[in-house]
C-alpha cells in the first residue's frame, strides 16, 4: 500500500514561508495499491485534493473519495479536483450516514451551491455518485474499510481502518476523546472504537491539533492533544504514529519541536507533511 499525504492542516489552509516545509493544504490522503502509481482511494477532500490530482499525471481519477465528516476543511477541495471534474472520470463519494437521514447529495449541496458557491455537486463533469455509509465493514476501491463513529464536535464523524490484505492504516483526523471524559492521564478516554481502529496497524494517522497547554482553553473545539495518539498507538500496538491535522498557525519550527519532543520518547512517531509518501 502506498499512502501519499496531500494535505495535513486542520480548520483552514495556512499560507506563508513559515509553513512551507510541512505544507498548508487541509486534510487529504491518497492511497494506491501495491505496484500502482495512481491512487484509487482518497481519504477526505480538503484543499489537498488539488495535490492528489497531480499524482495521476494527467489521467482521470477512477475510484472513491471517503469523507470522515463534512466540515469545510475536509470537503472544500471537491470542486477543484481537476482529475475528477472531467468528462472521463468516475468518482464515488462516500460519507457517514447523517443523524437526520439526509442524503449525501443533499448535505453536500448545502455546502456547494449558489449563493455560497457557483456550482452544485451534480454539475461536476464526469460520472459522479454520492452515497452515505453506515458504521461497519465494506470494500471500497479494492480496500477493506472498517468505519467507526468517533467523537468530534459538530456533526457525525467516522474514523477508518483501511487494509489491502497485507498492510493497514488507521485514519482519525478529527477526534475529541476528552468529550468522553478526561481519562486516566487527562488526555481523554481510550475508548473501544479508537482502540479497534488502531489495533496493530502499520500506521496510525491521527488528529494532533493541540499541545498539552492548549487543551484547557481549546479542547471544546473538538480536537486531540498530540500526546494522545502516541499513547493510543502504544495501547493498540500500532507500529507507527503520524501526527496530523496541524493547527493553522502551527509553524514549521513548532512542528519540528513537536516531533523532536515526542519521537525522542516514542520511536516511530512522526509529523505529517505534504508530499511525504508512506509505503506500507
Amino acid at each position: 500500500m502506498r499512502v501519499d499525504f496531500c494535505g495535513v492542516r486542520g480548520s483552514l489552509p495556512a499560507a506563508g514561508v513559515e509553513f512551507a516545509r510541512y505544507g498548508g493544504h487541509t486534510s487529504c490522503l491518497a492511497l494506491s495499491h501495491d505496484g500502482e502509481r495512481a491512487p484509487s482511494l482518497i481519504l477526505d477532500a480538503g484543499t489537498g485534493l488539488q495535490r492528489a490530482a497531480g499524482l495521476l499525471d494527467g489521467a482521470p481519477f477512477s475510484g472513491s473519495i471517503v469523507l470522515s465528516h463534512l466540515h469545510w476543511d475536509h470537503v472544500q477541495g471537491l470542486p477543484f479536483f481537476a482529475a475528477g471534474d472531467r468528462a472521463d472520470s468516475h468518482v464515488e463519494v462516500l460519507l457517514p450516514e447523517q443523524s437526520d437521514g439526509s442524503s449525501a447529495l443533499d448535505v453536500l449541496a448545502g455546502l456547494m451551491s449558489p449563493p455560497y458557491f457557483p456550482i452544485k455537486p451534480t454539475t461536476l463533469r464526469g460520472d459522479w455518485s454520492f452515497q452515505t455509509i453506515a458504521a461497519g465493514e465494506r470494500e471500497v476501491a479494492g480496500f477493506e474499510i472498517l468505519a467507526r463513529e468517533i467523537p468530534h464536535k459538530g456533526g457525525r464523524t467516522f474514523g477508518y481502518r483501511i487494509s489491502d490484505g497485507g498492510a493497514s492504516i488507521a485514519y482519525m483526523p478529527d477526534h475529541n476523546p476528552t468529550s468522553l471524559g478526561p481519562g486516566a492521564d487527562g488526555l481523554g478516554e481510550y475508548h473501544p472504537a479508537a482502540l479497534e481502529l488502531a489495533r496493530d496497524v502499520d500506521a496510525l494517522v491521527h488528529d494532533a491539533q493541540l499541545l498539552p497547554q492548549e487543551l484547557a482553553g481549546e479542547g471544546h473545539f473538538g480536537h486531540a492533544v498530540a500526546d494522545y495518539p502516541v499513547a493510543l498507538g502504544e495501547r493498540a500496538g500500532a507500529r507507527s504514529v503520524v501526527l496530523f491535522h496541524h493547527r493553522l498557525d502551527r509553524t514549521d519550527g513548532a512542528l519540528d519541536a513537536l516531533e523532536a519532543r515526542l519521537s525522542a520518547r516514542h520511536p516511530g512517531v512522526s509529523v505529517a507533511a505534504e508530499g511525504v509518501t508512506l509505503r506500507l
